[in-house]
């Protein structure tokens, strides 16, 4: 897909499976909606191939509408609609919806049954359309960014309810900006940078790739790392991110702990806030996606109604 000149999605390819979570993440203008939206059949794709549970989401949108249920992050329920009555009118146009009052009860939402769409907080609104992505018991869903401006404590009850979905066989797709959320719901990852797929495969795969465990260690500024190298295996390395704190990258076991705090010792250097832990998602997307910072492309600006 490309924009005025620009491509906003280069030859994106992957797979979701089924009954599974898909986390697609990247930076602002890496193509994160305009690929979901051309899954959803909000867009048609100049070329490549696209197949939503096996159809062509534009060609045969109609067989499709009634299997799949889209969060959208902006606009698609008329702001002077009463939250709880939209969603009762929603399910209305499909054959085995889900009961409306457990739904509700579940995201909070029996509270404002007379509350305009409009008057609602940003994350009641996010409740509402993530209700009425459900109520027609979707085989997929598309959800993006669906704890966007929840508080703690329906965020939590969001992700209980995506981890259910899961269970029943649902296949969910979300976009998030949020790495813990996406570490903790996805079977699988799907890191988008600049139009194409830099990194897929499952949240435990992505970590451990590369650099594994890692020590760190805070101390005095510029410390003769290349000393300690010296006495470190020859698979680590060794940086100083930040003045004062150390980061030792490798496989780290007891020996190469004994060795970081034997060095210390022997040029007097009082080691403050050891500790070993291993590539956060979080990590791992900040390195695929370094580069310099762009504006969004004009598809991830634009709001889809």
């Amino acid at each position: 897909m490309t924009y005025a000149g620009r491509r906003a999605v280069d030859g994106a390819t992957f797979t979701v499976a089924v009954a599974g979570v898909t986390a697609v993440l990247g930076p602002n203008g890496a193509g994160k909606t305009t690929t979901l939206e051309t899954c959803e059949g909000f867009r048609p794709a100049q070329s490549g191939t696209v197949r939503v549970l096996g159809l062509d989401p534009r060609r045969d949108a109609a067989a499709l509408h009634a299997q799949v249920g889209v969060m959208l992050q902006d606009g698609g329920i008329p702001s002077g609609s009463r939250g709880v009555e939209f969603i009762e009118h929603l399910s209305r146009l499909y054959a085995d919806p889900l009961p409306i009052g457990p739904l509700a009860e579940r995201l909070g939402l029996t509270s404002l049954p007379r509350t305009s769409y409009r008057r609602m907080s940003g994350g009641e609104q996010q409740r509402v359309k993530l209700a009425c992505a459900l109520v027609g018991r979707p085989r997929l869903v598309f959800l993006d960014e669906p704890t966007a401006g929840m508080d703690p404590h329906i965020r939590v009850v969001v992700w209980d309810l995506i981890t259910q979905l899961r269970a029943d066989g649902v296949t969910v797709v979300l976009s998030t900006h949020l790495m813990d959320e996406a570490e903790s719901l996805a079977d699988q990852v799907v890191i988008l940078h600049r139009g194409r797929v830099v990194a897929d495969g499952t949240p435990q795969a992505l970590t451990t790739d590369g650099d594994g465990e890692r020590l760190h260690f805070g101390g005095p500024a510029h410390l003769d790392l290349g000393g300690l190298l010296t006495a470190l295996p020859a698979d680590c390395t060794a940086a100083e991110p930040v003045p004062g704190s150390y980061r030792i990258t490798g496989d780290i076991g007891p020996q190469v702990l004994a060795t970081v705090t034997a060095w210390c010792a022997q040029h007097g250097v009082l080691i403050r806030d050891l500790r070993v832990d291993r590539r956060s998602l979080q990590d791992v997307f900040l390195e695929l996606t370094a580069e310099s910072a762009h504006p969004e492309s004009p598809s991830d600006a634009e709001t889809t109604t």
